[in-house]
């Protein structure tokens, strides 16, 4: 199966609003045909809008967090193209929460949006990617998979577990011609990031960071794309240098008010 770079079948998980809209729109506008998905994808107006200019965006309602809907949309998903040259996993949930304020719903919620959901889609894609020779799977995670910061254990634990779970995955794949790349960004300007309080270094519009993917899947077959450079530098240090040093940096992170 070989696709001109022109013609790509793009399924997208996440795909209403922030990076993903935006992706959608530049894929769109390459000439791709796009399957945009999220928990209300057919009621996005966002997408309603594209729809009316772009004959090649598909909308297909998508709830991550239920095992049989990921199994029953993934088959649909792939029908309607007669199969997908990329699926591109950009689900996120984020909520900051200090140890004395950590609820389970939040948390396990956190879990199925960033990482079990791409477990349920990924059981029901690869039979079908393997049987058709050759893919390409993005999943979205985020430079907080590098290091545990304070209050945001929630969200960048599942997103750990999910490069492993890529990296565990990966060769693998290789062996089926299917090819798993891994994006991990740092702060984009979402509403996931207005519920933080403290400044966030390199931040940028969701328009800039689906220009760097898309910018950075065009330019490099490597199994991770990352940006920006100054936080990924300052995260890969803490990753390396000893606990004691590490833990002693993030301790001063912590906000001292009760």
């Amino acid at each position: 199966m070989k696709k001109t770079t022109q013609n790509l079948r793009i399924w997208i998980v996440g795909g209403s609003q922030g990076i993903g809209l935006e992706l959608v729109k530049i894929w769109l506008a390459q000439g791709h045909s796009v399957i945009a998905s999220a928990r209300n994808a057919e009621d996005s107006a966002d997408l309603a809008d594209l729809k009316q200019r772009f004959t090649k965006l598909s909308c297909l309602n998508l709830d991550v967090t239920d095992a049989a809907d990921c199994q029953a949309k993934s088959h649909q998903a792939w029908s309607l193209h007669n199969g997908l040259d990329m699926w591109f996993y950009n689900v996120g949930a984020y909520q900051p929460m200090r140890i004395k304020e950590w609820d389970w719903e939040s948390f396990k919620f956190m879990n199925q949006a960033n990482y079990l959901g791409a477990v349920s889609l990924m059981l029901a894609l690869q039979p079908l990617f393997s049987k058709q020779g050759a893919g390409r799977w993005v999943w979205n995670a985020s430079l907080a998979s590098y290091f545990g910061l304070p209050y945001g254990g929630g969200y960048s634990a599942p997103k750990a577990a999910l490069v492993n779970l890529a990296e565990s995955l990966q060769p693998e794949l290789a062996e089926a011609d299917i090819q798993l790349q891994i994006i991990n960004h740092g702060f984009v300007k979402t509403r996931l990031t207005a519920k933080n309080t403290f400044e966030m270094p390199g931040l940028v519009e969701p328009k800039q960071a689906a220009y760097l993917i898309n910018k950075g899947l065009q330019k490099s077959s490597g199994f991770e794309i990352r940006f920006p450079f100054g936080l990924r530098a300052m995260l890969s240090l803490l990753k390396v240098l000893p606990y004691r040093w590490s833990l002693g940096l993030t301790k001063k992170m912590l906000n001292k008010e009760t």
